[in-house]
């Protein structure tokens, strides 16, 4: 009994403020619920969800999340993992370059995305300046008012912000691999590939699995940059489900139909740690 009273803090501040607004969503998407319409709040069963997939833009959506997620956690992951295999050497100025390398991350991502959306701009910025300087273009290009590809600047700003995450999380990890494991490996006359493939990734799998999952979560449930650098457009080309959520929100106020995005958004994710979890037999890494 004692041991439920000390947990009763911890349970009330949880269902105070995950598990109450998670149950008012799912009700609210049950729900004919706009904003501008107080006199005509009722049930409406599935039609949320009906709408939702009937929308001609919701094929386009899907896409940019499932490309915002695999590119930006791809290369996020890769460049993330380099990096700290680089800061796990001992070289003259480490710290100071450590600290440099880590900088994007305690950046707001509003300045971030401020000064990607002046870099790839049409007029006077850095990358269409670049681009004509060395003759890989005759004229300036819209890149964040291109349809299709308006998308591609906005991956570019989440990896650059998202890169010391990995590298964080990789290096910790790496610093904690025994040292005299790697000695025996050197007697033995194994290469540093072999190593990093037989002793490092095995030794460091829980974080490497645990970094993914946490950040493909994140980085799809992200929107923020969306809304700096291109507010979805042109078109919705640029949306992916948070920012679309957020659109239903502000500009139709269809809380009904946005709180019926946010729950078929938590089955997905849900579904998806999961799976990823048993796929990558999380229960049994480390276990070299």
């Amino acid at each position: 009994m004692e041991a439920y009273l000390l947990l009763l803090p911890a349970l009330i501040i949880i269902a105070a403020f995950f598990g109450y607004p998670l149950s008012k969503a799912i009700q609210l998407s049950f729900m004919h619920y706009v904003l501008f319409e107080p006199n005509n709040i009722h049930f409406s069963g599935l039609d949320n969800y009906k709408s939702i997939l009937s929308e001609d833009n919701l094929p386009g959506i899907l896409f940019n999340s499932l490309i915002w997620v695999v590119l930006t956690v791809g290369l996020q992951f890769g460049l993330g993992f380099a990096l700290a295999l680089a800061l796990n050497k001992s070289f003259r100025g480490k710290n100071v370059y450590q600290a440099i390398v880590f900088l994007p991350w305690a950046v707001s991502a509003f300045l971030i995305g401020m000064i990607f959306k002046l870099m790839f701009s049409e007029r006077n910025g850095l990358i269409n300046e670049l681009l004509m300087k060395f003759g890989l273009s005759d004229h300036a290009v819209p890149f964040l008012a291109l349809t299709g590809t308006s998308i591609y600047p906005v991956i570019a700003a989440m990896i650059w912000y998202g890169v010391p995450f990995f590298g964080i999380m990789i290096l910790a990890a790496l610093q904690s691999v025994p040292k005299d494991v790697y000695e025996s490996a050197d007697i033995d006359g194994a290469g540093k590939v072999r190593q990093l493939f037989q002793i490092t990734i095995p030794y460091i799998k829980p974080t490497l699995i645990l970094t993914v999952l946490l950040r493909c979560i994140w980085v799809f449930n992200s929107a923020d940059l969306i809304y700096v650098m291109t507010n979805g457009g042109p078109a919705n080309s640029s949306h992916n489900l948070p920012s679309y959520i957020f659109n239903k929100i502000g500009y139709s106020t269809d809380y009904g139909q946005a709180s019926a995005l946010g729950v078929m958004m938590l089955i997905f994710l849900t579904v998806y740690a999961v799976v990823f979890l048993r796929a990558t037999k999380y229960d049994e890494a480390g276990d070299i």
